[in-house]
């Protein structure tokens, strides 16, 4: 096969797995929206806190307490990309 030239079993073949693309459906876009702002805004200021209380409780130096923070922070944006990517998933954008 040569690139660019598909043969005709293979076309058929893809155009069987590939699904119609329907509208969007702008309700469900909103729904992910809202719950994307609102869980990444608990997920992200609860880790970020998480950093701030245990460089507190272990009374490190500012600076090594402040890279924590980053730590942790960078931990619940991971959360929240797992999260929004399991929603979107779930919750169909297209009809």
């Amino acid at each position: 096969m040569v690139y660019g030239h598909a043969s005709p079993e293979l076309a058929a073949r893809m155009r069987l797995a590939l699904p119609e693309r329907g509208s969007i459906n702008w309700l469900h876009v909103s729904t992910l929206v809202a719950v994307g702002i609102l869980v990444g805004t608990e997920m992200v200021g609860a880790s970020w806190a998480a950093g701030w209380a245990v460089g507190g409780l272990l009374q490190l130096s500012p600076m090594i307490s402040h890279i924590l923070e980053g730590l942790f922070a960078l931990c619940g944006v991971v959360l929240l990309y797992y999260f929004m990517r399991t929603a979107i998933r779930n919750e169909s954008i297209r009809t």
